[in-house]
This record gives C-alpha cells, sequence and structure tokens, in this order.
C-alpha cells in the first residue's frame, strides 16, 4: 500500500503498501498421490493367463506352426496321448420347474426300472412329478425316473437348443436336472466353435480341440451325477446349432487326443490371451501349487491380439477409491509384480493406514481384461494466483509409471499442442516453469493418457503513480489501447468506483480526482485473454 499524508491540498508524503495479504508458500508435491490426480490403468491379455492363450496360438498356426508343436511350447514336458473315456455327462438344467424336450422324429424314452417306450415326434413337458402324457389324447402318466430320453435319427432339443446324445432327467430338491450323456468328440463339436473362431486357422482350431478334450477330462467331476457344466465353470458347450464344419474337421483330425505328463491327462487352462508371456499358475492363482507344464513361457504372437494391450482406463482419485471400496484419504498407489509379469497386489495407503487387495480383486472390482496391469498417475497441480504478465510460474505434478511424457498447453478452445518433453525427478515428480502471456490452460501427456487440465491465470501489470496537482495516473502493461481502468476508493470493506480513465497506446492512464483520506486502487479488465489486475494501494492520511 503507498500511504500519503496530506500536508496541503497539493502536498502528500508517499509510503508504499502492498496490495492484499501475504500467501503462505505451498508446500513442497510429494511423490505420494493427491486428490486431483489423474490415475491412470493399463495393461496386457485377457484371461488368467495360465496354459494355451487362443490369439498366441493363432499366430503360431499363421506362421506355419502345426498344433503339436503349438501345445508342446505351451505346455513343456508333456505328449500327446489317447483319452480314457469316451463320453460325459453334462448338466444342462440343474433346479427347473419344467423342461420341454423336442424330437422332429419319432424316439424313445426309457425309466427309472428299465422300461421303454416309443415316442411319436414332438415336444413333451415334464414337471417334477415325473407325469407325462405319452400320446395325444391320453392321460399323463406318472413315471419313475430317472427318465432318459434317447434319440433317434435326429438330435434332441432341451428347450431351444439341440444336443447331440441323450437327455437323463431326474428329481432334486423338488427340481428337475437334466444331463446330456453324450461322446466325447459330439460333445467338442458344442465346445470348439463356442471357444475359438471357427474362421481360425485349421492348426490353431486343432490344438483348441485338444485342448477341450484333455480339460473336459482331467476336470470331470468323476463320482458326481454329472461330469461337466456347460459353460465357462468347466467350457462353453453349445450344442449342434453352434456346430462348423471347420471345427468338427479339428475335432475329427485329433479324435480321442489329449495331452499328458507324466501318463496322466493335463490341466490344460486356456484363456483369451497372454498378452505376450503366459502366467505360471502359481502367479495367477493365489495360494496354487506350482505345477511343471503350466509354467510362463514366451508368447510372441500375441501381437495380433485386440486385447495384447488395454486400456488406458483413467480414474478420478474419488471414483477409483469409491470402485475398491477404500475408505478414507488416498495418499498413494503402489503394485507389485510377479516373475509371469503379472500384478500381485495393490498397496492403497490412507490416513488410516495400508490396504493390500489381491490382483484379482481388483481385477474384478474394476473389470479389467486381466491381472497383468499397471498403475500409474498424471497431474499437475493448479496454481495458487494469477501470474503477473511478463513474469514466470513453477508447475509441479506427478507423472508415475510413465517414463516419457510431454508438457501440453491450450489457449482458448484452440487445439492442444506439444510445448516438449518433461525430465522426471525421483518418483516420477515434474516440475516446470512456464511464461505465459495470457490465460492458458496446461497438462502432462504420455501418449493417449493425458492429466486433468490446470489454468494458469495471466493478469496485467497494473501500477498507480504518485498524483500530481489532483491527477491520478499510472501504467499498465500489456499496452491495450483503449481499455478502461477504474480508479476505486475502500468504503468500509468494499471497492466502489469514483473515477475512470482510458489506456493510451502506450499504455498509461490518468483522469483529474481530488484525492480525499482513504485507500485508492486502480482495477483493470482488459480482456484479450487476460484477468482482471489490480494495483497496489495507494493509502492517502490526513495531512
Amino acid at each position: 500500500m503507498t500511504t500519503l499524508r496530506r500536508r496541503s491540498a497539493l502536498a502528500f508524503f508517499l509510503v508504499a503498501l502492498a496490495l492484499g495479504g501475504s500467501t503462505a508458500a505451498r508446500s513442497a508435491r510429494s511423490a505420494a498421490i493427491a486428490a486431483n490426480d489423474t490415475v491412470v490403468i493399463t495393461g496386457h491379455g485377457w484371461g488368467h493367463g495360465i496354459g494355451f492363450p487362443q490369439w498366441g496360438a493363432y499366430g503360431y498356426a499363421q506362421h506355419g506352426y502345426k498344433y503339436a508343436w503349438i501345445l508342446a511350447h505351451y505346455f513343456p514336458g508333456t505328449t500327446l496321448g489317447t483319452a480314457p473315456v469316451a463320453k460325459v455327462r453334462v448338466l444342462l438344467s440343474g433346479s427347473a420347474k419344467s423342461v420341454d424336450v423336442t424330437s422332429p422324429v419319432p424316439f424313445k424314452l426309457k425309466d427309472g426300472p428299465g422300461n421303454s417306450r416309443a415316442l411319436a415326434p414332438g415336444t413333451y413337458t415334464l414337471k417334477p412329478d415325473l407325469k407325462l402324457v405319452l400320446k395325444p389324447g391320453a392321460q399323463p402318466t406318472a413315471l419313475k425316473g430317472p427318465l432318459t430320453f434317447l434319440a433317434g435319427t435326429e438330435p434332441l432339443q432341451l428347450g431351444p437348443r439341440r444336443y447331440r446324445g441323450s437327455f437323463r432327467i431326474d428329481v432334486t430338491n423338488g427340481k428337475l436336472r437334466t444331463i446330456n450323456v453324450v461322446d466325447l468328440e459330439s460333445y467338442l463339436k458344442g465346445v470348439v466353435p463356442a471357444e475359438m473362431p471357427h474362421t481360425w486357422a485349421i492348426e490353431a482350431l486343432k490344438g483348441q480341440a485338444v485342448v477341450a478334450r484333455s480339460y473336459a477330462l482331467a476336470t470331470r467331476k468323476t463320482g458326481q451325477p454329472f461330469d461337466l457344466y456347460p459353460d465357462t465353470r468347466s467350457q462353453m458347450y453349445l450344442g449342434v446349432d453352434h456346430e462348423y464344419p471347420s471345427t468338427s474337421l479339428a475335432v475329427e483330425q485329433t479324435t480321442g487326443q489329449v495331452v499328458l505328463y507324466q501318463g496322466k491327462v493335463a490341466t490344460t487352462y486356456f484363456s483369451s490371451s497372454s498378452g505376450g508371456r503366459t502366467a505360471a499358475i502359481q502367479d495367477a492363482w493365489a495360494n496354487a501349487k506350482p505345477v511343471p507344464y503350466l509354467v510362463s513361457v514366451p508368447d510372441p504372437y500375441d501381437t495380433i491380439s485386440p486385447y495384447h494391450n488395454w486400456g488406458p482406463y483413467t480414474y478420478k482419485l474419488a471414483t477409483l477409491a469409491k470402485k475398491l471400496k477404500v475408505t478414507g484419504k488416498v495418499l498413494d498407489l503402489a503394485s507389485s509384480a510377479n516373475g509371469s509379469g503379472r500384478t500381485v497386489a495393490l498397496v492403497v495407503t490412507t490416513q488410516l493406514g495400508k490396504l493390500s487387495l489381491p490382483a484379482g480383486a481388483v481385477r474384478q472390482m474394476l473389470g479389467l481384461r486381466s491381472a497383468w496391469f499397471t498403475i500409474g498417475s498424471l497431474s499437475l497441480n493448479p496454481p495458487a494466483t494469477a501470474l503477473v504478465y511478463g513474469g514466470r510460474k513453477t508447475l509441479t505434478g506427478t507423472a508415475r509409471g510413465y517414463p516419457k511424457v510431454v508438457l501440453q498447453k491450450r489457449i482458448g478452445s484452440a487445439p492442444w499442442v506439444t510445448v516438449g518433453p518433461l525430465k522426471l525427478g525421483q518418483d516420477g515428480a515434474v516440475s516446470t516453469v512456464v511464461k505465459p502471456l495470457q490465460v492458458t490452460q496446461y497438462r502432462l501427456s504420455s501418449g493417449s493418457v493425458t492429466s486433468a487440465p490446470v489454468r494458469v491465470n495471466v493478469k496485467p501489470l497494473v501500477k498507480l503513480l504518485p498524483p500530481q496537482a489532483g491527477i491520478v495516473r499510472g501504467t499498465t502493461t500489456p499496452a491495450i489501447p483503449g481499455g478502461f481502468v477504474e480508479i476505486q476508493r475502500l468504503s468500509g470493506s468494499a471497492w466502489s468506483s469514483v473515477a475512470g480513465a482510458s489506456v493510451a497506446a502506450d499504455g498509461s492512464f490518468q483522469t483529474q480526482l481530488e484525492l480525499e483520506p482513504g485507500n485508492y486502487r486502480a482495477r483493470y479488465e482488459p480482456g484479450h485473454g487476460l484477468v482482471v489486475g489490480i494495483s497496489a494501494v495507494l493509502k492517502v492520511l490526513p495531512a
């Protein structure tokens, strides 16, 4: 503030007084995450990544590799052998109130005691009382279960879907259970095209056929009423209507072949995409014991997969914390990788302490394609004050998990432009000096990932000069001719306008005003990409 003591009507003493109160310096930005951070998650592959990756196998097939070699690569130490069983039992329905069994041709029904009945073509509705209308117009006949429907010359249909083999239906817990007893090879003809696109190279399809056959036998529930589920609890099985000539040929050309390890059928896990390297079973699943043939191996042709790389998925920190069901203010995020490259756990540091979330749980809560992911953050801290025209301002922030980061800027609604690369400090700390000449937005960028933008306001430099003979005068920088400067006086706690002046070509302004004791300032709102500028205060004291 500049203080002027009145000796006479034209005589003043000048005393400087700074405009406004002092602002506490911003604390140094730690490398930990901050509330305005953009948290970024990127990753590789789709699925658990153990064993046979379908996209990688397809890539090998495209490069001329045969299915036997492909299987030996993904399951080291295994050999091909012969399937030990020829039929499987697939649970189609576990707790239905009623089922419809349809055949377009004559077929048969066998009851529990072994009595066989011929059935005419058509649809037969069965309920838990096991009463069935065996002939048109006849009364329902109570049958003893379990009931077995045997196909004629065409596959049977359960509801909307057709299946090869027979249907065995019994009652459990008051509901109907339907089990498809089917030849293993016929079962596979409904599995392979449900698990791998039928248009893919034949060697990849053969590999999938052997893997599906092996997996079905290695995981079947021996000693139970059924062996397999028709969905991802075992593997997808969609029946006759999903069969294709190419996948059926792959099944036929590998008939009875399974993957063996030390004479036993191997558990041939498979998934869509490995991301470039398969996962050892103990790296993918907590508490899993190592298996000699379920180890991490390179998968170079996974690059053809649309899921080889995925993301970036960006989250505001508060949104991420909510999805992860984390309470308390999040201070830091960290993750570690295992020997297969997969994330082990996400460690969240809050005001309440540290919380370790298993990677599998994080994947489920965030809907990620795999557990091979990386947590990063990009952020800039918004400046606390406006920048005076011609000055410079230091922007700070973080860029964790992204070694190549650039600074971008935008003025108004213009496109973002790159200012230049940034050198990152310890643990991703960012510090850069900017010298904008008008209001400008800045952000960090790494590839397609960007931080939330921050705005640097730029204000003109406005000065009030010592008045001369009742003339209040001053200068503005930059000089914008025609601008209007308000001269304001403090009345109580509010500033009110008492005079005005136009800005000249050289940035000067002046107006005639007889100053009374009090506090005065100049307020200038030039536009042209600048915010309001206010001069230091002139304090006029009584003489």
